[in-house]
């Protein structure tokens, strides 16, 4: 049974990628308002998550929800729902941040102001002085600010962030984690998928433990303070040395 208030469901999810099971019957949810945290190693299957969430990869077994809908039968109202934050995003490097903006948008069918990409650029912390320099001399956690910016400019309901602080110095982590937790708290759906369990406890609402396809571990917020880190950070430490014995 799906909650009018569930954005992204996965039920029972298994997906297979080149002849080899990548998600074992996963089952997760997430709500407006929350942020979900994937958390695991390298080959986990958080990313293949985010893009069956997306319907690139097609469930073989299982079911895939977005809205209450599944997706691999409503692709157009799925993405259309959807903002997805790759962990290196694809700008043109002979275009500037703004014009970047501009013209991601008009694909996405979406219009924009100039006063918007301003405050959109503001919000990601982009120093003014660099949003009309080519992207081709951006640092990677320059870059990530202007995906970040142009996910915002989307404003849909459900954003998928691959590890979305790659790149980010400290202080831009920090308030990345704070404009996410700002977005969700305005009924937003987040998933993230991430490496960083001091980050996720800190901003998620759940922090899900993916494990060679598995999720072995689930682990919720309480309803003041964020979730505590050494419970998580043990528990994903003892997962990975179980992968590496594998």
């Amino acid at each position: 049974m799906v909650s009018d208030s569930m954005k992204l469901q996965a039920e029972f999810l298994c997906v297979e990628r080149a002849g080899k099971d990548v998600l074992k019957g996963i089952s997760l949810g997430v709500n407006g308002g929350e942020v979900y945290a994937l958390l695991g190693g390298n080959g986990a299957g958080k990313s293949t998550t985010l893009l069956s969430f997306l319907g690139f990869l097609s469930p073989a077994s299982g079911h895939v929800r977005v809205n209450g809908l599944e997706v691999e039968s409503n692709l157009v109202a799925v993405r259309k729902a959807i903002t997805y934050l790759p962990e290196s995003a694809s700008l043109y490097e002979h275009l500037n941040a703004r014009e970047n903006l501009y013209y991601f948008l008009q694909l996405a069918e979406t219009s924009a102001s100039n006063d918007d990409i301003e405050s959109a650029l503001d919000r990601v912390s982009l120093a003014v002085d660099a949003r009309g320099g080519k992207l081709r001399d951006f640092s990677k956690g320059m870059r990530q600010k202007v995906a970040i910016a142009l996910a915002i400019l989307r404003d849909t309901e459900i954003l998928l962030l691959d590890e979305p602080t790659s790149g980010l110095d400290p202080r831009a982590i920090d308030e990345f984690h704070r404009l996410i937790r700002s977005l969700a708290d305005t009924g937003k759906a987040i998933l993230m998928v991430t490496h960083d369990v001091y980050g996720a406890c800190q901003i998620a609402d759940k922090v899900g433990l993916l494990n060679a396809g598995e999720l072995v571990g689930e682990f919720t917020a309480p309803e003041t303070g964020g979730i505590d880190t050494e419970i998580v950070h043990r528990a994903f430490s003892s997962t990975s040395k179980v992968a590496e014995a594998l």
